[in-house]
């Protein structure tokens, strides 16, 4: 796909990843939809972008609110601002406890972001990509949706959710032009560990302590290459860790 004059939605567009993208996909000549539940980040993001000479729309949302998230699309349609990509980048962790030590609002939160919230959205956006020669979905996975580690639980349920979400989503849009890409990082440093610590940054900077951890624009670099294939090539999955990262429980360590 050319990038160029192309229109990305992106979810969790505020910070991690999926600024990332926005600010890569920017510089290439993507016109960019941007929702976030942190509207004042995006408002300064917005500014940013604007500096590449592309049209930058944003949105204030949380992805598990249905309703909100209809009067968004219905706006799009209105305007006739139709993505030719979707990132599904929204998601999160909350704790680290065995399953009978749980939080049972942190599963909420998990499920309704991680699982509805991918749902609620790709329910919204499909349909406005499907006319398209040239559309693409990337759901962006996780290490977590293939192995299972002590305290993952419910966490490793949502990205396993994720990566059947996504076979499933190119099986529906078999004999459409829509391409669908799981990117699954392992250990990436970003606001990740400082949600599911609920904002204790000393107890997730250990997280990263002792190994070099995939950064953003890594996993970025990896959407950029599945989005820049031709139009006959469709790469459905990319498994990515860091070199000291093998599997869930395996890191090295200095």
């Amino acid at each position: 796909m050319k990038l160029k004059n192309k229109t990305a939605f992106i979810t969790g567009a505020s910070a991690g990843i999926g600024k990332k993208c926005a600010i890569e996909l920017a510089k290439k000549g993507t016109n960019l939809i941007l929702l976030s539940r942190r509207y004042k980040n995006l408002e300064k993001l917005k500014v940013r972008l604007e500096k590449y000479d592309v049209q930058v729309t944003i949105y204030k949302a949380d992805v598990a609110n249905f309703k909100k998230l209809q009067k968004i699309a219905a706006e799009l349609e209105e305007k006739s601002l139709f993505p030719n990509i979707l990132i599904n980048n929204a998601g999160l962790s909350q704790g680290l406890d065995p399953i009978d030590q749980a939080d049972v609002e942190d599963w909420n939160r998990m499920i309704d972001t991680n699982i509805k919230g991918l749902l609620y959205i790709s329910r919204l956006i499909i349909p406005m990509m499907k006319n398209f020669k040239d559309a693409h979905i990337i759901n962006l996975g996780s290490i977590a949706g293939r192995e299972v580690y002590a305290g993952g639980n419910v966490y490793n349920a949502t990205k396993f959710a994720v990566h059947a979400l996504n076979k499933a989503m190119n099986i529906d849009l078999f004999g459409t032009d829509v391409k669908v890409t799981n990117i699954a990082p392992g250990a990436v440093e970003t606001e990740f560990s400082v949600v599911r610590f609920h904002g204790n940054k000393e107890k997730a900077d250990s997280v990263y302590e002792g190994f070099k951890p995939l950064k953003a624009k890594d996993v970025v670099n990896s959407v950029i290459f599945a989005l820049r294939q031709p139009r006959h090539v469709n790469i459905q999955e990319i498994f990515l860790t860091p070199t000291a990262q093998r599997t869930t429980y395996l890191t090295y360590k200095n």
